[in-house]
């Protein structure tokens, strides 16, 4: 459970990191050419936990490829709000799998902007399990996180950053 936690946090990192690189590009100008979600997540110091777990999981390839896809991101915030020695042990080779599960937990195919987001009540992803959404005064939630930083766009999708890693079968 631990290593599930810590995968999907390491997804949600990608996320933010794709937003937060998206958000930067001079205005976002769409005369500016886009990363994909692991170059935009991989441009950001905040989400180095996640961009390390896409790579244990080996679904860099993955997140590079066309899509579109749409991430829920943890940042390295995130992920430090997993128990103590969660995301090393979801790192270990031998717990590959379950890195992939929780990463792929924080994935959506499709492009699925912000103000999509507001009017569904859950989402399947890429993992197989729905990820329940609400919005709400307090802004958008999914699962148990709280969207911070909304529609990062990436040449292969869009990037939402979350507040927490969020786990399959939670």
């Amino acid at each position: 459970m631990k290593l599930l936690r810590t995968i999907q946090v390491a997804a949600v990192l990608l996320l933010t990191a794709a937003f937060a690189q998206a958000a930067h590009h001079e205005g976002g100008h769409d005369d500016m050419e886009k990363g994909n979600i692991v170059e935009i997540a991989a441009g950001n110091d905040d989400f180095s936990t996640l961009v390390a777990a896409v790579k244990a999981a080996g679904l860099v390839d993955v997140l590079t490829g066309e899509g579109p896809f749409t991430v829920f991101a943890p940042t390295n915030a995130a992920f430090a709000k997993l128990p103590a020695g969660t995301v090393e042990t979801l790192l270990k080779p031998e717990n590959k799998d379950q890195l992939v599960a929780v990463l792929t937990y924080h994935v959506v195919a499709g492009k699925v902007m912000a103000a999509d987001v507001v009017t569904l009540d859950s989402a399947v992803t890429v993992q197989g399990e729905s990820v329940s959404i609400s919005a709400g005064e307090d802004g958008v939630s999914v699962d148990n996180a709280m969207v911070v930083v909304t529609d990062i766009e990436a040449s292969n999708g869009v990037i939402h950053v979350i507040d927490s890693v969020i786990l399959p079968g939670a």
